[in-house]
C-alpha cells in the first residue's frame, strides 16, 4: 500500500491531503529507510514521528532548488572555465544573471587548455563564423539609451568571445540609474582583449576604475572617444596611456575633470598618436596641448581644438611642432588673439598642412590670415566661419599667398564684400577648383567696371547660398570670370532673375553637369529653355525646388533635350499633369530620381505617366501632393512593385537594375497613409511573390515612409529587416502597423 501524503495546514497541525512532491518516491525520505508502511494521523492531534529530517517549510523550499545553484561562485567559476568551447559558455550565460556575471568575469587566459582536436575544431568553426559576419575577423556592437546596461555588456563580452572577438564597441548612454558602470566595462575588458575601437558617450557613472579596467584588459586599443564622461579624470587617461601604446585616435569632449596631466601622459606614452580632438574641456590649457603636440611632432596628422581655455602659446606650439599635421581645426578659441595666428603662420612647421578650418575665432584678422597663407604652402582646402574681423584685404592677401589652394568656403563672414570675393577668385592661382559663399550678408549687388582680366579657368564648382545681396550684377560678372563651370548652386537667391543667370549659361564653355537653383523664385521657363538647349547634352542633375514660375514648358524642354538627366526636382513648381505626361512621352529621357513634392496641381490623372516613368525611376517623391488621392498612391505603389500578369511573359513590370531602389510616396490627406495596419500582411506577401532569380543586383533596399504615426490610435512604427544570404538581398521595410 502506498504511503499516504499529507499537507501542512497550520503551525502545529498535520492532516491528510495531497502529496508534498509530485514524485511519490520522494515520500520515503520522510520515513525510515525500510519498506513502505501505513501511517495513521488522528485528526486534531499532533503527530510525533521520529525521522532524520525536520518538517519545516524552509526545508521544502530548499528541496525544490536545483542542486547546482547551491554551489558557491568559486565552484561554478571552475566549472565554467573548463567548458570546451564558446558555444557552451554562451548557452550557460543564458541560464541566469548570476551565471552571466560569472562567465563575463573569466579572462581569456584563465580558460583551461583543451585537447588539440577539440581546439582545432573550435578554431575552424570560429573562423567560418567570422567570415560570415565580418571580413576582418572582428565584430562591432552598439548600445544606446536604455539598452546601455552592464548586463548587456556582459552578454556582449561572452557572446563575441567565440566569434572572432569584439573589435568595435559604441556605447551611448543616458541619465538612467541603470546605466553603464565599471562592472560592465570590467566584463568587456576581461572578455574582449581584441577590442580596438571604444566610444563612450554620455556615461556619467563611468569613472577612472572602469577606464582602468579597459586599460588593463584591452592593450590593442587604437581609437578612444570619451564624450560627456564627467567622472573620468587624469587618472583614468593615465592608465590608458601607459597600457595602450597602440593608441592612434583620441577624442575628449565635455570631460570636465580631464586636464593637462592626462594629456602629458598621452604624449609621453602614446608614440603612435595620429589624431587628437579636444572639445569643451575647461581643465585643459596650454601646458597639456603643448606637451602633447611637441611629443607627437613626427606622427600627429590631425588636430582639432574647440572651445578650450588656451591662448596664443598653444597655437605657437602647433605652428612650430606640427610638422606632420595635415588637418587642423580651430573653433571657438576666445582667448587666442591676432598674435597667436601670426606666430602659428610664421612658425614654419605646418609645411604639410592640406586642410584648415577656422570658426568663431575673433583673433583671426587680416594680418594673421596672411601669415597663415604664407606659412602653409601646401594648403588645399580652407574653411572660414564666423570670423567677424576678417575683411576684403585679408582675404585677397591670403589668396595671393596660398598658391596651392583648391577649395575656399566662406560662411557668415559679414565683412567680406563683393570686392573681396571676386579678388580672391582672381588671385588664387591656377589650382582653385571650388568656391562657396554661404550666409554672407556683406555681399551687395554693386556694378563694378573691372578692366579686362584673365578668367579663372580652373574653377569648376561655384556655390552661393542664402546671400540676399547677391543679384544679377554679381552673377553676370561671375559668368564672365568663370567660363569652365560644371557645378553651379544658387540657393535662396531671390534677387537673381533671368537677366543675371543667362550670361552664366552663355559664357559656360565646358557644359553644366549639376545645377541647383532651389529658392530662386524669380527665374522663369526661359532660363530652363536656354539651359536645356545649350547644356542638355551634359546636364545630369537639375534642382528647381521652389521656383514658382517654372511651368510645364520647362518640363517639355527637359524631355526634348536632357537625355543624360538622372535627377530632377520640380517640387513646389507650377507644373501640372500635362508636364508629367510630356516627360512620359519622351523615349530618350532616363530619369532615376523624380521629386514633385508640393505640386498641388498634379492629380490622379498623372498615374499612367508616372507608371511609364517608373521603368527607369529609382526614386519618386510625391509628398504633399494634395490632389493625389490615397487610392491612387496605393495603385501606383502596387504597379511599381507587383509582378505583372501578362499573357506573353511573367517578368516583373520594372526589373531591378540599380543598386538602390527607393520609393518615397505618400499622401497628405488627413487620414491617408501609404501603408495602413490592414495592409501589413499584403505587403509581406508582396515580397514573398518577388522571385529571387529575377533580381540582377547584389543589394536591394526598399524604404517606405508613412506620413502619420498616431500614438493615439495605437499605431507603432515597426522596422523589419529581411536578409537573403544566397543573393545578398537586403530588404528594409518601414511600415506603420
Amino acid at each position: 500500500m502506498e504511503g499516504i501524503g499529507f499537507c501542512f495546514l497550520g503551525e502545529n497541525e498535520f492532516c491528510p491531503g495531497g502529496p508534498i512532491f509530485t514524485n511519490h518516491k520522494e515520500q520515503n525520505l520522510f520515513l525510515s529507510i525500510g519498506r513502505p508502511v501505513d501511517v495513521y494521523f488522528p485528526s486534531r492531534k499532533r503527530s510525533r514521528i521520529s525521522a532524520p529530517f525536520v518538517f519545516t517549510e524552509e526545508r521544502f523550499e530548499k528541496k525544490r532548488q536545483a542542486s547546482i545553484e547551491v554551489l558557491p561562485d568559486e565552484c561554478l567559476f571552475e566549472i565554467f572555465r573548463r567548458l570546451p568551447g564558446g558555444d557552451e559558455r554562451g548557452a550557460c550565460a543564458c541560464v541566469s544573471k548570476r551565471w552571466l556575471s560569472l562567465l563575463s568575469n573569466i579572462c581569456k587566459d584563465e580558460l583551461c587548455s583543451q585537447n588539440e582536436s577539440a581546439k582545432k575544431n573550435t578554431q575552424v568553426k570560429s573562423e567560418v563564423e567570422d567570415e560570415e559576419i565580418e571580413g576582418d575577423g572582428y565584430l562591432s556592437r552598439s548600445l544606446e539609451g536604455k539598452k546601455a546596461t552592464d548586463i548587456r555588456l556582459a552578454a556582449i563580452a561572452v557572446g563575441t568571445a567565440s566569434r572572432g572577438g569584439l573589435g568595435k564597441l559604441f556605447i551611448r548612454g543616458s541619465n538612467s540609474s541603470q546605466g553603464v558602470t565599471k562592472v560592465g566595462l570590467r566584463a568587456i575588458a576581461r572578455g574582449c582583449p581584441s577590442l580596438k575601437v571604444l566610444f563612450l558617450w554620455n556615461l556619467p557613472s563611468v569613472g577612472d576604475e572602469g577606464l582602468s579596467e579597459i586599460a588593463n584588459g584591452c592593450h590593442k586599443l587604437e581609437k578612444l572617444d570619451l564624450s560627456q564622461c564627467p567622472a573620468i579624470t587624469d587618472k583614468g587617461l593615465l592608465a590608458i596611456a601607459r597600457s595602450c601604446p597602440n593608441l592612434t585616435d583620441l577624442v575628449i569632449e565635455s570631460c570636465t575633470n580631464i586636464g593637462n596631466e592626462g594629456l602629458q601622459a598621452v604624449g609621453q606614452h602614446c608614440t603612435n598618436l595620429k589624431s587628437i580632438s579636444i572639445k569643451n574641456c575647461p581643465a585643459i590649457g596650454d601646458q597639456g596641448i603643448a606637451a602633447l603636440v611637441s611629443s607627437a611632432t613626427n606622427v600627429l596628422t590631425k588636430v582639432k581644438l574647440q572651445a578650450l581655455n588656451i591662448t596664443d602659446v598653444s597655437l605657437a606650439v602647433v605652428g612650430h611642432y606640427g610638422k606632420a599635421v595635415t588637418d587642423l581645426f580651430l573653433t571657438s578659441l576666445s582667448n587666442v588673439s591676432e598674435r597667436g595666428f601670426w606666430v602659428m603662420g610664421n612658425g614654419q612647421g605646418l609645411q604639410k598642412l592640406k586642410s584648415m578650418t577656422v570658426a568663431s575665432c575673433v583673433g583671426l584678422t587680416d594680418t594673421g590670415l596672411e601669415a597663415v597663407g604664407k606659412g602653409c604652402p601646401n594648403l588645399k582646402q580652407f574653411y572660414l566661419n564666423k570670423c567677424s574681423f576678417l575683411s576684403d584685404n585679408g582675404l585677397v592677401s591670403f589668396a595671393k599667398s596660398a598658391v596651392s589652394l583648391e577649395s575656399l568656403l566662406l560662411e557668415e563672414c559679414h565683412r567680406i564684400t563683393q570686392f573681396g570675393f571676386f579678388g580672391s577668385l582672381l588671385n588664387c592661382g591656377a589650382n582653385l577648383k571650388a568656391a562657396s559663399l554661404v550666409n554672407c550678408f556683406g555681399i551687395k549687388d554693386l556694378k563694378l567696371d573691372l578692366p579686362e582680366l584673365s578668367p579663372c579657368n580652373s574653377l569648376r564648382s561655384l556655390s552661393i547660398r542664402n546671400c540676399p545681396g547677391f543679384g544679377d550684377g554679381s552673377l553676370a560678372l561671375l559668368g564672365k570670370l568663370c567660363p569652365q563651370l560644371q557645378n553651379v548652386e544658387l540657393s535662396g537667391l531671390q534677387a537673381v532673375t533671368d537677366a543675371g543667370f543667362l550670361p552664366v549659361l552663355e559664357n559656360c564653355e565646358g557644359g553644366l553637369v549639376k545645377v541647383n537653383l532651389s529658392g530662386c523664385v524669380n527665374l522663369s521657363d526661359k532660363v530652363v529653355s536656354v539651359m536645356t538647349e545649350q547644356h542638355g547634352w551634359t546636364l545630369e542633375v537639375l534642382n528647381l525646388d521652389g521656383c514658382r514660375r517654372i511651368t510645364d514648358a520647362s518640363l517639355v524642354a527637359i524631355a526634348e533635350n536632357c537625355f543624360l538627366l538622372s535627377d530632377l526636382d520640380v517640387s513646389k513648381c507650377a507644373t501640372t499633369d500635362s508636364g508629367i505626361a510630356a516627360m512620359a512621352r519622351s523615349n530618350q529621357l532616363n530619369l532615376q530620381v523624380l521629386s514633385m513634392s508640393g505640386c498641388s496641381v498634379v492629380s490622379d490623372k498623372s498615374l499612367p505617366a508616372l507608371i511609364k516613368l517608373g521603368r527607369t525611376l529609382l526614386g519618386l517623391n510625391l509628398q504633399h501632393c494634395n490632389a493625389i488621392s490615397s487610392s491612387t498612391v496605393d495603385v501606383l505603389v502596387e504597379r511599381l512593385w507587383r509582378k505583372q500578369e501578362a499573357s506573353d511573359n511573367s517578368q516583373l513590370l520594372f526589373p531591378f537594375t540599380g543598386n538602390l531602389l527607393e520609393v518615397l510616396v505618400s499622401s497628405v490627406l488627413s487620414l491617408g497613409v501609404l501603408v495602413q495596419p490592414r495592409d501589413y500582411h499584403a505587403w509581406l506577401k508582396l515580397f514573398r511573390e518577388v522571385p529571387v532569380s529575377s533580381l540582377s543586383i547584389s543589394g536591394f533596399q526598399f524604404l517606405c515612409f508613412c506620413n502619420h504615426v498616431s500614438e493615439r490610435d495605437g499605431w507603432v512604427a515597426v522596422f523589419l529587416e529581411g536578409w537573403v544570404t544566397t543573393t545578398g538581398l537586403s530588404i528594409w521595410l518601414l511600415l506603420t502597423v
